[in-house]
């Protein structure tokens, strides 16, 4: 019988051990390891699982560390990494699961679905000879059977508006890129807005051409959206900080037991230096942009607007395994220019109190008042230009703060949002007027003014949500009606648009937008807030 665990163990531990004296110790403990590991495989009463023994063995010394430190299997670390290295093979479609069938909601352009003829609206039936709609299907089965290696082929049979039958496609899978960047657009005469979903591979290459292309149609400010943002690469944070600060500023260093302090600083490189900025986060903002919005705040060089992000403050470094599985392995802690180190307080071996910690922050009101949110004295640090008060330890505290706004949400809006009916009514409609808005709004500018959603599809709404035995109340229809037009109204411009479009439509009533654009584009309330006073005339990137 083969041992497997040791050896991992064994190699992974004098790997990272220094000296004679630490390796003689881990080789004490790891033949401890063995002899249990041993005992088990050939004096255990009944049959052991192997694979198991060794992945339980690794969870359960991982899970004693820190909240970060984790075992992933060979598929689950596939999933782990495909969204950071922004590609995989597969057709090239965005969909949505509604009433179980497959929509489609976007097909990637250049992809192997455009060019058979698949078409956004479309409904995915069959995929070769296995019905995949009304059959409850989970997503990541379908997933499976239409994801596979490049240059293979698969079969899907589908509905069409207006189609009587379902033809057939067979399509060829090819690379698929995944963007990490989900809006750039101009907010206003002067302002551009970006908003990042993660931090991943293509993201600087994506952050860049959408800056230069905003330069070109006037972007004087910038407002970058990190909201829910729960990071990424260390590196790409690195570069995107790197575009807003100077030469030689430093933007984090990491430090850990057995890591050495290293210490990285901005380059001459950066295509958004001087123009006011400001970013947006929330409290599952986390990681690296964490990391950004620290060294923006640190070095003065931007307002940060919204709620207390997240507070991940520990560095994971890879360790793959032999099989494809992955250790993700805490190596260091992660500091912002001045100091902070604003990783929030856990305690070892106990993820419930840490994965409730975001709960307790709603429970004890801090998502509605900024006055509910105490820093000991202890944790109190100073901006590096300006010397404003910043704070370490739990997460970066922004410097104008947006309470969550809770007054539209209803009982009768969570219900219908989670059974997805705003998804299904907004599909509908536009499966059924698709030819009729791309004539009357062929640009998102057209369908920002002209489009209004009609009390038709409300009515469609209400009698879905009957339907599905959502009881109606009208008083909290009426509070959240707003609220479920516009998100009906963003759906059905992304996907007769795209991402992008969405968000031009939805961040009407994004009160953190708002007070951007506010504030950004009164030069005394900015500089007043970032503790400066504002440049000469004739120096403003106006």
């Amino acid at each position: 019988m083969k041992i497997k665990l040791p050896v991992c163990i064994a190699g992974l531990l004098v790997f990272t051990a220094t000296g004679l004296q630490a390796q003689q110790r881990i080789s004490e403990e790891a033949r401890k390891l063995l002899i249990a590991y041993s005992a088990i495989a050939t004096l255990y009463v009944d049959p052991s699982d192997d694979r198991k023994l060794t992945e339980d063995a690794i969870t359960g010394m991982l899970e004693k560390l820190d909240p970060h430190s984790e075992y992933s299997n060979p598929e689950e670390t596939k999933e782990l990494t495909e969204p950071l290295e922004s590609n995989f093979d597969g057709i090239g479609i965005q969909f949505n699961m509604l009433t179980d069938t497959l929509y489609v909601i976007q097909v990637i352009s250049g992809g192997p679905s455009e060019k058979t003829g698949l078409l956004a609206g479309d409904r995915i039936i069959f995929v070769d000879d296995t019905l995949i709609a009304g059959v409850k299907m989970k997503n990541t089965d379908i997933m499976k059977r239409l994801r596979g290696p490049r240059n293979t082929k698969v079969r899907v049979k589908i509905r069409r508006n207006g189609l009587e039958d379902m033809p057939e496609y067979t399509i060829t899978r090819g690379n698929i890129p995944i963007y990490s960047l989900d809006a750039a657009y101009m907010a206003d005469d002067s302002t551009g807005y970006i908003r990042l979903s993660r931090f991943a591979i293509t993201s600087t290459k994506e952050i860049r051409e959408a800056i230069d292309k905003l330069l070109l149609q006037g972007m004087k400010n910038l407002v970058l959206d990190l909201q829910g943002n729960g990071g990424g690469y260390l590196h790409i944070a690195h570069e995107l900080a790197d575009e807003f600060l100077d030469s030689d500023k430093l933007i984090v260093y990491t430090q850990g037991n057995r890591q050495p302090r290293e210490n990285s600083f901005a380059s001459e490189r950066g295509n958004f230096e001087k123009g006011r900025l400001a970013i947006l986060v929330d409290e599952y903002s986390a990681s690296a942009s964490e990391i950004v919005s620290g060294a923006v705040q640190d070095w003065d060089r931007g307002v940060i607007i919204g709620r207390r992000t997240f507070g991940k403050g520990l560095v994971q470094k890879p360790v793959p395994l032999p099989d494809g599985s992955m250790i993700r392995l805490t190596v260091a802690r992660y500091y912002t220019p001045s100091g902070r180190n604003i990783q929030k307080h856990y305690t070892l071996g106990n993820d419930t109190l840490y994965n409730r910690e975001l709960i307790e922050r709603y429970n004890r009101g801090e998502l509605m008042s900024a006055d509910s949110i105490h820093f000991p004295d202890s944790l109190k640090f100073n901006t590096l230009l300006s010397k404003r008060t910043v704070y370490g330890g739990g997460g970066i505290m922004p410097d104008i703060f947006i309470p969550l706004d809770s007054t539209r949400y209803t009982d009768y809006h969570r219900k219908i949002s989670a059974l997805g009916l705003i998804n299904i009514v907004g599909m509908n409609y536009l499966d059924k007027n698709r030819k009729t808005l791309n004539k009357n709004c062929p640009d998102i500018l057209r369908y920002k003014r002209h489009f209004e959603v009609p009390e038709t599809l409300l009515e469609e709404l209400r009698q879905l949500a009957a339907e599905k035995e959502v009881e109606f109340n009208e008083a909290q229809f009426n509070k959240s009606r707003a609220l479920i037009a516009l998100q009906i109204k963003a759906l059905i411009a992304r996907d007769l648009f795209d991402t992008s479009e969405y968000y031009q439509i939805i961040n009407d009533e994004n009160a953190s937008l708002k007070e951007a654009l506010r504030i950004i584009n009164h030069p005394g309330v900015y500089h007043k807030i970032l503790g400066a006073n504002p440049p000469p005339m004739h120096a403003r990137a106006e």
